[in-house]
């Protein structure tokens, strides 16, 4: 891996019947080969999974029933999209989640896979360290980078706008290598990204919130910031209680 610029990495996106990995299915998969230069080759394919696909996510990402009956299973597909992810590094948006739902349909279709040490870039945490989206949804980093809209929540509109996404968040790093250490080590958030608090920054959220938070099983980069601010105000309240002599009468 040398110059980012000039690195090969594979963009895909699964949409699935919900999001467990373990009882979930795909209904349609995408993927991209490219460099900064552009697109190298792509493949896609919908799915029949077997299941009815529940109205809630027909919703999001408007598959249903009908569309995936006549497709092919899993199984007949998947070898070729193993192939073409190979060793090259993955990007995503939230991709740990698309890896392991690639992972599970492989064991299940009688696959090996290396899916889960797939080295991976996961645009929505370089969007966190970017810091300046509204909010960090893949459609929201669209707009702020102004990228031309491809149907939303279908899997190859999702790959190409992501590659987009990904070349501007990534224009502060020289190498892959950087990236990717970089990213090893949290990312601190400015404000909670979900819950009864969504969208307050941490330093308003009530100590008690924080501290029912940051033991729930949440991602590295929320439990890191959830946590600073804890620590943040308990050394603030013993610097509050050094400076005032009155502070214990």
């Amino acid at each position: 891996m040398g110059l980012i610029h000039k690195d090969t990495f594979v963009c895909f996106d699964c949409e699935a019947t919900g999001l467990d990995p373990e009882k979930d299915r795909i209904v349609e998969i995408a993927a991209a080969r490219f460099t900064f230069d552009g697109v190298v080759e792509t493949i896609e394919d919908l799915i029949n999974p077997s299941i009815s696909i529940p109205q809630t996510t027909i919703e999001i990402h408007h598959i249903t029933d009908d569309m995936v009956k006549d497709k092919p299973p899993i199984k007949e597909v998947i070898g070729k999209y193993l192939d073409f992810i190979g060793d090259h590094i993955v990007v995503g948006h939230a991709i740990p989640f698309d890896l392991a739902l690639l992972d599970a349909e492989a064991k299940r279709s009688g696959h090996g896979s290396k899916l889960l040490k797939a080295r991976f870039l996961d645009t929505l945490r370089m969007a966190r360290l970017y810091g300046e989206s509204p909010t960090n949804s893949l459609q929201s980093l669209r707009k702020h980078f102004n990228i031309a809209a491809e149907g939303a929540h279908r899997a190859m509109g999702d790959v190409t706008v992501n590659i987009e996404v990904f070349k501007h968040l990534s224009r502060k790093f020289k190498t892959t290598e950087e990236l990717i250490k970089r990213l090893e080590k949290p990312v601190q958030l400015k404000a909670m990204p979900l819950g009864k608090h969504k969208g307050r920054p941490f330093g308003e959220i009530p100590i008690e919130y924080l501290r029912w938070a940051a033991h729930q099983d949440f991602d590295q980069d929320l439990l890191f910031s959830l946590r600073s601010e804890l620590k943040k105000r308990k050394q603030g309240n013993l610097f509050s209680q050094a400076s005032n002599p009155f502070s214990n009468l």
